[in-house]
């Protein structure tokens, strides 16, 4: 195997698929890349068995594959100047040499053939997207995710596909974040895959540019997304996701209408002096005036009132200092709507602009 490419090149496939790779594992090929050369297109492939990144470029070359470690060549080839040339020559099946004007690198290589393939199994439906679309899925709720919690199918987001519509949903049981786009056509039934959280991460940093179709194949237990120049594979949670509609309050009785910028600096100024294990705020609502307070146990106080548009009796709630404001800093609206569940008081936070974005924060005790 051979091949000759520009280091810009090969330093921007490197960069897509290096992600997933892990730099320790128990299985050595898995911290290496698999290149394979055909039809004068470099094929580059890096996996952790849960997440599979593919991406190619155009090289001149001789056929063949081989793995290298994704770290090592991602570095060599991050050093070496920009435009430069780099021929890879494929020596005795075991060392890949990497030339690049006066640089010379010898790479230990593990065969090709031993590279963990990654196939969908079973029925597949297919749907498509526009990557401005699912940008937007992700980009409003992925910080919603929970992180290793015991309760498995919280630590990824829910894609809902359902019709023409695909909703993506996170929670981490204290909170949760709603967005809903449209597909470029209808799927026949309703299906519910859940992304790891890692997968989620690496798919929302492959999204960029302009607004381009994307085509997205699905199975029982693994999802693929087609992406300009690069193809993303990953293995879903296997579990049942909450049914995410009923932490959506049915009565509204209290809808609180305010300016996003100044509720956000409010709630990060009185946070400052919040209980820091539970980062709870207070707030009181009365005609046209929030009041939100915070208290420690060092017996330290803050207070701060807002003008806003409410009508109606005066009510008290806590609330998370941190997820009111991870809450507010993803919508782009000047102006907000904070509603409140006539029973429980569980908080839904709203631009009234745009419908497709929705967040709960539920209540807590302080």
């Amino acid at each position: 195997m051979q091949f000759i490419t520009t280091r810009d090149l090969l330093f921007e496939a490197l960069q897509k698929v290096a992600g997933v790779i892990e730099r320790r594992s128990t299985m050595p090929i898995l911290a290496n890349v698999l290149l394979r050369v055909q039809d004068e297109q470099l094929i580059l492939v890096g996996t952790d068995l849960e997440i599979e990144l593919v991406t190619q470029i155009r090289v001149k070359g001789d056929a063949g594959a081989t793995t290298v470690p994704a770290r090592k060549l991602l570095d060599i080839c991050r050093l070496l100047p920009v435009g430069s040339s780099i021929q890879c020559t494929l020596k005795d099946e075991k060392t890949l040499t990497v030339k690049a004007g006066r640089s010379r690198f010898s790479l230990t290589t593990l065969p090709g053939d031993n590279f963990p393939e990654f196939k969908l199994k079973g029925e597949e439906t297919e749907a498509h997207i526009g990557s401005e679309s699912l940008g937007k899925l992700l980009s409003s709720t992925m910080y919603a995710m929970a992180q290793q919690d015991v309760r498995y199918y919280l630590n990824g987001l829910l894609l809902e596909l359902d019709g023409n519509l695909i909703h993506a949903i996170a929670s981490d049981g204290h909170r949760l974040a709603w967005c809903e786009q449209f597909l470029q056509q209808p799927v026949a039934e309703l299906k519910q895959p859940i992304v790891p959280r890692k997968g989620i991460q690496e798919l929302a940093r492959l999204i960029e540019g302009d607004d381009q179709p994307l085509s997205l194949h699905l199975t029982d237990n693994a999802i693929r997304l087609v992406l300009p120049n690069v193809t993303f594979s990953a293995k879903l949670i296997d579990g049942r996701y909450p049914n995410y509609r009923r932490v959506f309050p049915d009565k509204i009785s209290r809808v609180i209408t305010c300016d996003r910028q100044a509720l956000k600096d409010a709630i990060s100024r009185v946070s400052i002096l919040s209980n820091e294990q539970y980062r709870g705020i207070r707030l009181d609502c009365s005609e046209n005036l929030l009041r939100l307070s915070a208290h420690n146990p060092e017996q330290e106080e803050a207070e701060e009132v807002l003008e806003v548009l409410y009508q109606g009796a005066p009510f008290s709630v806590g609330l998370n200092a941190s997820y009111m404001t991870d809450a507010v800093s993803h919508l782009q609206a000047e102006t907000i709507t904070l509603s409140f569940a006539e029973q429980n008081l569980t908080c839904l936070i709203e631009d009234p602009e745009d419908p497709a974005v929705r967040y709960i924060v539920m209540p807590m005790r302080l």
